[in-house]
């Protein structure tokens, strides 16, 4: 393998999930508090998301993503990817249980089997932070919507990620992680547009190192902070 090679294998490589983590992703809680809250925020931000067009779902997993976009977002059609070598049996119920047509691809987000423009909108649900070269995955998001398409992001951060229950009970790549303003540069740099009225910091009880235990003793939120969630909708120039 010449150099090139072994480095374009390293940025495409994936931490594998631990089975904590595989059996979360199956759990009430992530569908609940984290998929169902996320995407209620992003819809609430895109009041102007194209209806009938072409979505696309990077990090799909188990599919839980897919009958709820069809529902909140009115898609004909949506492509599912994931580089899990096994996602498509893990979320063929969900695939079937999704009243629009989709399109499984076993790839990386930061090689899109799609064609340039073809894409409404690109969902990338709690995926970005999981994937080590994130400039060439937004780069490729970049490309494959359509002008005036929009990414639906929504991130854990880093200060999230450090902290001491997710490296106990998950897998992620440290070292690439990111603060919310970091993440936010990097979708300016990636050509995206940004306005303040889509973007949204919400300091969700499961993000907390305490579970939210303080809040509900009476301690009241932290006045300052370092977010641990970030949820945006940006939107490529059209």
């Amino acid at each position: 393998m010449t150099s090139a090679s072994a480095r374009s294998s390293q940025k495409l490589a994936f931490v594998p999930e631990t089975r904590f983590g595989l059996w979360f992703l199956s759990t009430a809680t992530w569908r609940v508090h984290v998929l169902a809250r996320a995407l209620g925020d992003l819809q609430r931000m895109a009041p102007d998301a194209p209806r009938g067009g072409v979505m696309l779902d990077i990090g799909t997993g188990q599919g839980h993503s897919l009958p709820e976009m069809a529902a909140r977002f009115g898609p004909a059609q949506i492509h599912a990817l994931d580089p899990e070598p096994d996602f498509e049996a893990r979320c063929a119920d969900m695939v079937a249980a999704c009243p629009v047509p989709v399109t499984l691809h076993a790839a990386h987000a930061e090689r899109i089997p799609l064609a340039d423009a073809s894409v409404d909108i690109v969902l990338c649900h709690q995926t970005l932070h999981h994937i080590v070269d994130q400039a060439a995955a937004l780069a490729e998001v970049f490309r494959v919507l359509k002008p005036g398409g929009l990414l639906l992001l929504a991130e854990s951060t880093r200060a999230y990620i450090h902290s001491w229950i997710i490296r106990l009970l998950f897998r992620h790549p440290m070292h690439v992680q990111r603060s919310a303003p970091e993440f936010l540069q990097l979708l300016r740099d990636a050509g995206f547009e940004l306005s303040n009225e889509r973007i949204s910091t919400p300091y969700l009880w499961w993000s907390r190192s305490d579970l939210g235990a303080l809040e509900w003793l009476g301690f009241g939120l932290p006045k300052e902070r370092e977010e641990t969630l970030l949820n945006v909708v940006a939107r490529k120039p059209g």
